[in-house]
């Protein structure tokens, strides 16, 4: 027996032992059963868990899909979907066998969702109600791939909602130059932004800048990492995709900039951060240079977009523009092509030509 009252109190502890993969005997144990039909209850969902028996309840799955995903996945993206499983998913189904949940369980959870509010007592917007949907999704294809379920029952569902696109928000040139004239009385802040404008990279990216990045010979650098704050620790990973491990090659103007400053730093090594400061710090300067400068309010990542505007409009090909930014050509075509010239009279007038020759012949 496995499970036993505890002395001198009226709760019950049950013990569940076990060998590992390695052949290794462990136990694990909980304490505080009101009753002993509790204590044997756990001690069963364990075995099932042991067996990967898909007679266990959700709450129980997502430990083992926790087990067999967070070491693969960046920390942060671990801790965004940790984060949607832990507040929209296991309220709802965490009780229930995953092999008893249904299409018309996810349906009445989609309802569910639509009900819920903000903080600020706001819908969600269909953006995030559709990357909720998708994380549900993501636990039953796990469970059907490696752990024979039969089915994913949100599979058979629609979406519960839908990618909002987002009108694109840039500054021209001219107004990202007033922009930089009204900060320059902080220069951090200064040649932060210029790193961000002139070469397009992602914030975390800059964040995670270090004096051996740079190569002012050949005036490149290099992008290899990105910066978090996860928590009250700083976190650097790997950058954001395959494509964003990139070298950049920074206008002559930008390299004796960031030369100038460089050398103001005091005491940084090869491998520090040269900008030590926050995405927050970051968001504050840009709505003080903004005020500043009579121009718009865009987002910092914005500024992304407003350089890969300036290098379409400077008449860059998508692909080129891609291999700069680290995007697939495929999403610069996608996300910017109402920026690109119109070739459609072009087509259409050689396909012109080429029917005329046809009829000639």
């Amino acid at each position: 027996m496995s499970v036993y009252k505890e002395p001198n109190t009226n709760k019950w502890r049950a013990v569940y032992r076990y060998t590992d993969f390695t052949g290794t005997r462990r136990q694990s144990q909980k304490r505080g059963f009101a009753t002993r039909r509790e204590a044997l209850a756990w001690e069963a969902e364990q075995l099932r868990k042991k067996d990967a028996d898909l007679d266990m309840t959700m709450e129980s799955f997502i430990e083992l899909y926790k087990e067999d995903l967070s070491q693969k996945l960046k920390r942060n993206t671990w801790e965004s979907k940790e984060h949607m499983i832990r507040t929209k998913i296991l309220p709802y189904f965490g009780k229930k066998k995953m092999g008893d949940i249904t299409a018309k369980d996810v349906m009445a959870w989609h309802n569910e969702l639509l009900r819920m509010r903000t903080s600020q007592g706001q819908p969600y917007s269909k953006t995030y109600l559709k990357s909720v949907h998708s994380q549900l999704s993501a636990i039953f294809n796990h469970a059907v791939r490696y752990y024979d379920l039969r089915s994913n029952p949100v599979a058979k569902v629609g979406n519960v909602g839908s990618e909002e696109s987002k009108e694109m928000q840039i500054w021209t040139k001219e107004e990202y130059l007033k922009f930089s004239e009204a900060i320059m009385d902080k220069p951090r802040s200064y040649y932060a932004f210029e790193m961000l404008y002139w070469c397009g990279i992602r914030e975390g990216e800059l964040l995670a800048l270090t004096p051996s990045d740079f190569d002012f010979e050949k005036e490149t650098v290099t992008i290899n990492k990105s910066y978090q704050r996860l928590g009250k620790e700083d976190v650097i990973t790997s950058p954001k995709t395959r494509k964003s491990n990139r070298t950049i090659k920074m206008p002559a103007f930008l390299c004796e900039e960031m030369k100038d400053y460089l050398k103001m730093l005091y005491g940084v090594g090869p491998d520090d951060r040269i900008f030590e400061f926050t995405k927050y710090y970051l968001k504050h300067e840009m709505e003080r240079g903004s005020a500043a400068a009579g121009v718009k309010k865009i987002r910092i990542h914005d500024l992304r977009h407003s350089h890969i505007s300036l290098l379409i409009d400077m008449g860059f090909s998508a692909v080129a523009i891609a291999d700069r930014v680290g995007h697939e050509s495929i999403r610069i075509t996608y996300h910017y092509a109402h920026l690109f010239p119109s070739k459609q009279t072009e087509m259409a007038n050689r396909l012109e030509n080429e029917r005329s020759i046809d009829n000639v012949r």
